[in-house]
């Protein structure tokens, strides 16, 4: 794909090859490789905008981290992949490693060869040449509208996921014990100026955790932080491990005896705290309080599956479906407790 080409989608992941990208020469010719000009700015300029960075590197995976290492660019590389795979294979791996769209992942290589690969197998992979490298911070598709502290966190946020799953993986016991394990924190509040840029964020990056897919700007959110006709709330999570930044945002719409939640979303390295369904039921919980019925429009797709599945379980009942839009009411004559494993923080309406 050449640079010049417009690209709508946010780049979420670059992937690095090694040899003759990241470094000059090729390290298993040379131990004494060094880094192309530039490399360790482009990085860390990425980095600061809330860019991940990866590798997928035909290389003896040892050899390569204890060169990173010693380079001082170890640590900005998760879930890295040198082996002697296929780089879409690899590609792939740290994809679903991250938890994001393959259409959100730039991959840039020397080799006309390993780029093509990648592209036959994952067409909507943007494919960078080597050559090209110093044009890479520049593209319209790794410049955020916004760089907010969740931003700036964001590589160390998905570092301490990694050790939190490791955790999860090795801990023997139930699901709700590895969770109270956690002693995880959520707050729930209403939306400040403060929170308006990571809002725009969430509702730009977040695809799958998503019930309509509605992406708002700064200033069509701060209209509805300011109105007496609209809530916009906005989740904050932390655990032991450190904080997940806000990872959750709704917007609902009170009219006459009504209320619609117009967007729910979560993201994606929530998906299996139960945050989702906490949210909702709080959302629940006022609508009873304010002595309205709660409705919810929802536009599935085969990505945010799992959005319709926490309405479904949540007492939400389908009224209507036509157009791709799905109506539903809830029945909030049913109470649900907040688990045990959650300290639950609201900050009032």
């Amino acid at each position: 794909m050449a640079l010049e080409t417009e690209c709508d989608i946010k780049i979420k992941c670059l992937i690095w090859d090694l040899d003759n990208t990241l470094w000059n020469g090729v390290l298993l010719e040379d131990e004494y490789v060094t880094l192309r000009s530039g490399i360790t700015e482009i990085i860390q300029t990425l980095d600061q905008r809330g860019i991940l960075q990866s590798i997928a590197s035909r290389n003896d995976h040892d050899l390569a981290m204890a060169k990173l290492e010693s380079l001082g660019l170890k640590e900005y590389f998760i879930y890295p992949q040198i082996n002697w795979s296929a780089k879409s294979a690899s590609v792939q791996s740290i994809a679903k490693a991250i938890n994001i769209g393959i259409d959100t992942i730039a991959f840039i290589d020397d080799q006309p060869f390993e780029r093509e690969e990648v592209t036959s197998v994952h067409a909507e992979v943007l494919c960078l040449d080597a050559a090209d490298l110093d044009l890479i911070p520049e593209l319209p598709a790794m410049m955020p509208h916004f760089i907010t502290d969740d931003s700036k966190q964001r590589r160390r946020m998905y570092q301490a996921d990694a050790e939190r799953n490791q955790q999860e993986e090795q801990f023997i016991g139930a699901q709700d014990e590895f969770l109270g394990s956690l002693d995880m924190v959520l707050t729930i509040a209403p939306a400040k100026e403060a929170d308006l840029e990571r809002a725009e964020e969430l509702t730009v990056r977040t695809n799958q955790l998503n019930t309509t897919g509605y992406s708002y700007s700064y200033n069509e959110l701060n209209e509805f932080r300011t109105s007496t006709h609209h809530h916009l709330l906005v989740a904050g999570l932390e655990d032991k491990y450190g904080t997940y930044g806000k990872i959750g945002l709704a917007l609902i719409e009170m009219k006459d005896g009504e209320w619609w939640i117009r967007l729910f979303l979560m993201s994606c390295r929530v998906m299996n705290r139960g945050v989702g369904t906490i949210f909702i039921n709080h959302i629940r919980n006022l609508a009873r309080e304010a002595g309205v019925q709660l409705m919810a429009e929802m536009i599935p797709n085969d990505r945010n599956r799992m959005m319709y599945m926490t309405y479904k379980f949540n007492h939400f009942q389908e009224l209507e479906s036509s157009d791709g839009h799905v109506t539903f009411k809830n029945d909030l004559t049913h109470r649900s407790a907040f688990p045990d494993y959650m300290k639950l923080i609201l900050e009032g309406l």
